[in-house]
């Protein structure tokens, strides 16, 4: 019985919170427009510029493949034990997570430049 109350609460708790933030999200919203404001000031990118979902589709899919290069080369260090099976798994996904942001960052300023 217990064990059935973690994913019941992690569940209720995850759709408290998103229930709370897209309500609260809606009212400010309405204040806003209620108040004169323009309807553009909710647009996130740059006029012409459709940046958003497709950079972060970007971000999230080279994050992605870089933790999964990690894990990769975390099983081939550990199967040749030049490093403690953790250590080799941990330090490679963090390296290669990290190296797929850097090399996002990089892309990301080149389509930025292109855009201009």
């Amino acid at each position: 019985m217990n064990e059935a109350i973690i994913p019941i609460a992690m569940f209720a708790s995850t759709f408290a919170i998103l229930y709370v933030f897209f309500t609260t999200r809606h009212k400010e919203r309405l204040a806003l427009i209620e108040k004169g404001a323009d309807a553009s000031l909710f647009n996130t990118g740059k006029k012409g510029e459709t940046k958003g979902r497709s950079t972060v589709t970007l971000k999230l899919g080279m994050l992605s493949v870089g933790i999964a290069l990690g894990i990769l080369l975390g099983s081939i260090i550990h199967e040749n034990e030049w490093l403690p099976e953790e250590v080799g798994y941990f330090s490679m996904i963090f390296l290669c997570g990290g190296i797929s942001l850097v090399l996002f960052y990089f892309i990301d300023r080149k389509i930025a430049k292109e855009n201009n």
